[in-house]
């Protein structure tokens, strides 16, 4: 299917220019998302909210972390260690002027709206989480109603609002940073190549809009989940008008994916090969037929370090999205030192210099997403290799 797009009207996304505000450092990691030297005060112990026996003292900040600690009655392992993260930032950052209330969601509709009701009663100023796109919609509904901001996690832009930012790693970001990088390196004929699930379907969507703000004709192929093979056969047939690939699939999927881009001639070195995020993985990076592919990414740097901390200090691996709930814990800790009591307004928190945390550089918009400053990887040799730096600056009024 080919769209010719060069007169596709696109909403851009605009950001509200509040008054100047100092770019927040994120206390506890620097620009390249390694610890800082500086001394600490004495930790403080996250509060469990079902153990709340002082009083409530009005001069510290109150904020609420909503994650799926439990699952069908059983134990969330991506839940506690996103607990965890959240309660390392917290003692890191050395916060004497904040309390966390922690709930679990129990990943039910109703218990994400039990646990916001909870921590609105008790008094928090500010929600973290949750994780799901239905239980985001229903805590920011809450919390809205209460004139209280909320950080979520779902990568579904549908759940953010004037009030509801997400700190997610959203796809939209992956597919603008790729395939501007590739059109930096001289592309000009793309295609994509998606599955028809919910991942695939936002990718092309963007994918199509960008394609509209840079004037360019793609070929687009779907194919049913799991089912690639017609449709890496009927765009190989045109291989030769392309010289860029977009492929946004599941790392566990690739596989099978870059097993037919070979068997049909589809050749990485003579058609670059584009991915997401997601491919930030050993079982693509091993793959023969994606050598030398390109994907967008947070730098890894930030991340390994947290990993080293938390390693320290728990005694397991951390979950891959768990620095989401380190980064937002650290930013609201930071902003109660700081920020007085404007710590949690919107203009404060859509500061358009923006944040930097162990991912890199983030902002958030008035409407509720975020802007992430991505870096650009090259599959080689079974590892992946940083040919684009993340940017460590927005650009002056954009």
């Amino acid at each position: 299917m080919q769209y010719a797009l060069s007169n596709i009207s696109i909403l851009r996304r605009n950001l509200i220019m509040a008054a100047p505000l100092v770019t927040l450092l994120l206390a506890g990691c620097g620009p390249t998302g390694r610890p800082q030297q500086a001394p600490l005060s004495a930790p403080i112990t996250p509060v469990e909210s079902e153990n709340l026996t002082a009083p409530l003292n009005e001069s510290r900040a109150r904020v609420a972390l909503i994650l799926t600690l439990t699952q069908g009655g059983r134990p969330s392992t991506v839940g506690q260690a996103m607990r965890n993260a959240a309660e390392l930032a917290v003692s890191e950052v050395g916060a004497t002027n904040l309390d966390l209330i922690i709930k679990d969601d129990l990943s039910t509709l109703d218990g994400a709206r039990q646990a916001a009701q909870a921590a609105l009663a008790e008094g928090a100023e500010l929600i973290i989480g949750p994780l799901y796109a239905p239980n985001v919609k229903e805590v920011g509904r809450l919390a809205r109603a209460a004139n209280k901001p909320v950080i979520g996690f779902s990568t579904d832009t549908s759940t953010a609002s004037r009030s509801t930012y997400l700190l997610s790693f959203l796809i939209e970001g992956y597919v603008d940073r790729v395939i501007d990088h590739a059109l930096s390196r001289g592309k000009k004929n793309f295609a994509a190549l998606a599955p028809e699930n919910d991942y695939g379907n936002v990718a092309i969507n963007q994918f199509v809009d960008l394609a509209g703000k840079r004037g360019l004709r793609v070929e687009i192929e779907r194919y049913a989940p799991g089912q690639p093979g017609p449709a890496v056969q009927r765009l190989a047939s045109k291989s030769g008008q392309i010289d860029a690939l977009f492929i946004p699939e599941q790392a566990e999927n690739m596989s099978a994916v870059a097993g037919l881009l070979s068997a049909n001639g589809l050749d990485s070195k003579k058609v670059q090969i584009l991915g997401t995020g997601l491919w930030n993985d050993a079982r693509v990076l091993n793959l023969p037929a994606l050598q030398g592919a390109w994907f967008a990414t947070p730098d890894n740097a930030g991340f390994n370090a947290f990993a080293g901390r938390y390693r320290a200090r728990f005694g397991s691996e951390p979950a891959r999205i768990a620095t989401l709930a380190y980064d937002a814990a650290a930013l609201a800790t930071a902003l109660a030192k700081t920020q007085g009591d404007a710590r949690f307004s919107e203009g404060v928190l859509t500061s358009p210099t923006g944040f930097n945390g162990t991912d890199g550089l983030f902002r958030f918009t008035p409407e509720g997403l975020n802007e992430r400053g991505l870096a650009i990887l090259e599959v080689r040799s079974g590892a992946a290799t940083t040919i684009s730096p993340a940017a460590k600056s927005f650009a002056s009024g954009t």
